[in-house]
Parts: C-alpha cells; structure tokens; sequence
C-alpha cells in the first residue's frame, strides 16, 4: 500500500525528464548507472531507518533544529526541478508559450490536495494516480513504436564528461533521499503503523525503478530528436519524448500527446500534494515544540504554510525558462551542495553524535558546486569525479566518529533481568538490639526504602518537618532509578528524566526515631509520561501519607519532549504495572466465552 506513493514521491524532475536524458545521451549502460543509484538510495533509506533503534519520529524531534534550514531549502530545490521540468519539457512544447495559468492552477490544485488530505489518504490517492499515470505511459509507449522508425539506443555511448559524472549520480542518489521531508514523513508513519520502513521502502524501490524504466523505454522509441542547446552550448534531450509527441499529433496521433501530458501530470502532482502535506507536518510539528518569542507573533497558518517555499520555487523556475537554463544546473546542488548535511545525518540515524556545522557545510557545499560547474562545461572529468568527495569534507567529523575507534565513555546499559532486594547491611532498632530489616529494594512491584527520622528531621514542636516527606519520596526514587538503571551517567545519556507534577496527601505525623519505610512504584503510564505513586508508612502509626508524580523525558540537547526512552522501559521491565502492555506478564483481555458466542 505505501510502495507507490514512495515510488511517486521520489519521481519528481530530476528522475521523470532526466531518465529520457541519461538514456537518449548515454545508452541503455548509462541509463541504468543512473536508475540503480537512484533506486539504491532510496532503498537504503528505508533499510537503515528500518534497523534502527531509534524510530523516524525519534529521530526527527532530534534532528530538526540542527537541520531545519537545509531540509527546507532541499525542498525548494526539488520543487525547482519538478516545475522547471515540467514547464521546459512538457508543458511549453506541448500547449505553447501562453500556458502560465494552466500550470498555476495545476501547482494550486494539488496543494490543496495536500492541504485538504491526510497522508493516508494521499496514500490512496496515489495508488490511483500509478494505474492511472502508467496505463497513459504504456499507450505513450506503443503508440509511439507504431509510429517511430527509430532504431533504438544504443548499449552505451560514453564520453569524458559521463565518467566524470559517475561519483556525482551515486553519492548524490544514495544519500539524497535523507534530506527529503516526504520520505521522513512516510516512514514515521510506516512505523505507526506497525509496518516495516525497510519492506515498505525495499517495494517502493522497485515500483520507482519500474517508472524510470517506462520512461527509458519510451524515451528509446523516438531518439534524440528536438534536441534543445542550453545556455552553455550543451544538448538537453529531455524534451525528446515532447517533440515526438508533437510531430505525432501533426500526423494525425494527437491522443500521443494527451498521453504523456497525463503521465506527466501525475508525476508533478504526487511530488506537489505530498511536498505540502510532509512540509506542513514538518513546520507544525517544529513550531509546536518551539521555544521562539518570535514564532507566538505569527500565526500558526503562516509560519506552518508551505506556500512560501512554493512561490519562490515558481519564480525561480519561471525565471529559468525563458533564459534556456539546463536542467543539470538544478540537479548539481543534489550531488555537491547538500552532500554534507546527507551525510551528517545518515551518520547520526545510525547512532553518532551530532556534529552538524550548517555555515560551514554551507560553504564547502558552494566551493564543491563551483568545481562541478567548471568540470561539467570544460569538461574536466577529473573536477566532476572530486566535486562530491569536496562535499563530504563537511561531514568528516561526524563519519571518522561513527568508524574509527569507540569513545570510552559508557553508555547506558539495558538491565534485562528483574533487580531483587539489595545486600544493604540492616538496620537495627534504636537499642542496638535485633535486626529490623534491609535498607532497600523491591519488595514485589513496590521499592521500599527504610529509614529512621532524627532530631535533624523534625521542626520546633517535635514532629517531623512537612518538607522531609517530600525529599524521603525524592531519595526513594532515585534510589529506585538506581537499581533498575545502574550504569545511567549524566555525562553519556541522550535524555534526562525531569518531575512534571508532584502530589502528597498527609495523613499523621511521625516523631524522631520512628522506623519509616517509603513505598513508591509505576502506577500508570502512557507514550510520553511515567506516573509514580508513593506511600510512607510508620511502624508505630501506619499509613502517613500518600501520592504520585508525572515524570517527562527530555533530550538533552534543546529539552525537546521525547517518548519513553528504551532504556527505561528495559530497565523497568520488570516492574510495569501488570495491565501495562509494557509488562512480561500483561495478557490481552479476553472476553466471557458466552459473550463471544453471543
């Protein structure tokens, strides 16, 4: 079910109008050094984030302040790519110079599907957008071979400026899916799913490859012809399919035309509905656990809109056009410019320390854009082949870390079995004579602490001051965390447990050397919060008091609000309450046989 809008989600312009590119230019060879990097890359993603112990969304709260300014400025770029292509290529070959309103109202149409659609729903829409968009391709693609006398493509026709391009496509392909917010987006959704990211990814891959490969195919029935020389003096075979298509509808075939319009509508209105649905879930996600003063001045429709993101990559592409740019200019940034930040994050998804610089990825990012232009337009393959390694420099850091030696610092462990009572030496009553008990541990599912109250402890009248009670729950807790998590460091540890809300109801009053013992256990939780409840009994007056506390967890970084920890739930595994789905003994309810029946 999610395998063809991952598949049209990741067919925008770079892939739909340059798989006719690679393969009118470089044969069927270079087609598919293209189409398996391509296919690489987005089933690798699916695949780490599939392993990893993280979920997506875990993942995302993590990373989104570090990377807020790339991943937007990724989907601009690729909304560039989508309209430039589809305008240049399709739209402007086919309806003519005067075809502005015909797009506009296609760009607006499908935001407000994204706008109007839950992703779900959008996964549904677009299951019928794939037998719709490929049934019109297959008839493209006969009705073209019926009416083309091309012979076909070559296996290969290579050339300095392809053996340069090769480390470009497949670093860029293999990590361009990681800055893409659709992906993101669907693969949390996969995982609440309770599906796999990797299969879910692994589908959609092959459903990807099998759109490049129609395109290919189509591409190889009708040849070079209406070639277009950019502005740097290089041919663009991206409009092949377009000028085939437009000769047929001269010769009496125009159902050609109306074909590959609809193909192509459908890859540019996947790529639009799914870039507004997964942007705005992105902005109001980000804006909600925001801290910024600046953000409560703005209203959350317009701080959480991605229309601003889409008017400038209309007039980007508008401006493009008519000055006859080269779709290759707008795919570069994808192999040099945000190479670095790709990579920063694939390392930190398979557990590094964030080391994200986003100026100086910036920088090095533009200097190894630089070098790919001038090795594209010399050409100088050499400078193609270096300009994505250039990339990298940016994310070296971070990728010596996730492979060279281990830090020394121990991280937290997961305690697996049930912790029993601690070998504490006992206490003894106020005499000195016989053994009371031990100091603490659990007793069952509650964690006792014993101790004896002093003059310390108590206020002018004589009793115990009413603060004491408080710190002794405080001091159990903490000695209850230690138990069941003892390897916990402060300096290692990804997030940190903080008290959201704290209640006690006092009962009695103990006095000086009274033997106390403090009782606290879960009571209840749900995904983000642990509740504890507590009692403190005396030996002499019974119960003399009782409570609970909600207990949050954070990261450490910007206190973002985080599910709860694995650590926690492993080390507390065997104290969850027992109708918990987190407890070793919880059992679906079952219902009465006879209401079954029933």
């Amino acid at each position: 079910m999610w395998a063809p809008t991952i598949g049209l989600s990741w067919l925008w312009g770079l892939g739909f109008f340059y798989s006719i590119h690679v393969t009118l230019t470089y044969g069927w060879l270079g087609f598919f050094g293209f189409a398996i990097s391509n296919v690489g890359g987005l089933w690798l993603f699916g695949f780490i984030l599939g392993r990893s112990k993280r979920t997506p969304d875990q993942i995302m709260k993590d990373i989104e302040n570090r990377y807020v300014g790339v991943f937007l400025l990724f989907q601009m770029a690729a909304l560039v790519v989508t309209i430039f292509g589809f305008v240049a290529y399709l739209w402007q070959p086919i309806v003519g110079e005067g075809a502005t309103i015909g797009v506009a109202f296609l760009l607006l149409a499908s935001c407000a599907i994204g706008h109007a659609l839950s992703l779900q729903q959008i996964k549904t829409l677009h299951i019928l957008y794939t037998v719709v968009g490929v049934a019109a391709g297959l008839v493209l693609l006969f009705g073209l071979r019926q009416t083309s006398d091309y012979p076909g493509v070559p296996l290969q026709q290579f050339d300095g400026r392809f053996y340069g391009l090769v480390m470009p496509t497949v670093i860029g392909f293999l990590l361009g899916p990681w800055l893409d917010i659709q992906h993101w987006q669907r693969a949390v959704y996969i995982k609440r799913e309770g599906g796999s990211v990797g299969i879910a990814y692994g589908a959609g891959a092959l459903l990807f490859f099998g759109f490049l490969l129609l395109n290919a195919a189509i591409a190889s029935t009708v040849g070079p012809i209406g070639s277009i020389i950019s502005m740097d003096g290089l041919p663009s075979a991206q409009g092949s399919v377009s000028a085939a298509v437009v000769l047929a509808a001269e010769n009496g075939a125009p159902y050609l035309a109306i074909a590959f319009a609809i193909w192509t509508i459908a890859a540019l209105t996947s790529t639009v509905d799914s870039f507004y649905c997964a942007t705005n879930w992105y902005l109001r996600g980000k804006n909600m656990r925001s801290n910024s003063p600046l953000l409560a001045l703005i209203p959350d429709g317009i701080a959480s809109s991605p229309l601003w993101l889409l008017i400038g990559a209309t007039w980007v592409a508008y401006a493009a056009v008519p000055a006859n740019f080269s779709l290759m200019y707008f795919m570069m940034p994808f192999a040099t410019l945000f190479v670095s930040a790709s990579a920063n994050l694939v390392c930190e998804a398979l557990g590094a320390k964030p080391k994200f610089d986003p100026v100086l990825s910036f920088l090095i990012g533009c200097g190894s854009s630089l070098i790919f232009v001038l090795g594209y337009i010399q050409p100088v393959p050499g400078f193609l082949f270096l300009s994505p390694f250039i990339g990298l420099i940016g994310a070296l850091p971070v990728i010596v870390e996730l492979v060279g030696p281990r830090s020394k610092a121990i991280p937290v462990e997961i305690v697996d079995q049930p912790i029993r009572m601690m070998s504490a030496a006992p206490l003894t009553n106020a005499s000195g004579g016989e053994e009371i008990t031990q100091s603490h541990g659990f007793d069952g599912e509650w964690f006792v602490m014993h101790l004896t109250p002093t003059y310390d402890d108590t206020n002018s009248v004589g009793n115990v001051y009413f603060a004491n009670y408080v710190r002794w729950v405080g001091k159990a807790r903490e000695l209850f965390f230690n138990v069941c998590m003892p390897d916990f460091d402060l300096a290692t540890t990804r997030f940190y447990i903080l008290t959201r809300s704290f209640t006690h109801d006092y009962r009695r009053e103990s006095k000086e050397f009274e033997q106390i013992s403090v009782r606290i256990k879960i009571a209840r939780h749900n995904r983000k919060f642990v509740t504890l409840q507590h009692e403190i009994h005396s030996a002499a007056q019974g119960l003399l008091g009782h409570g609970e506390q909600s207990l949050m967890f954070v990261d450490r970084d910007q206190y973002n609000p985080l599910d709860i920890p694995g650590e926690v739930i492993k080390g507390f595994l065997a104290y969850w309450p027992k109708d918990s789905r987190l407890s070793p003994s919880y059992r679906p309810p079952v219902q009465d046989k006879t209401k079954r029946q029933a």
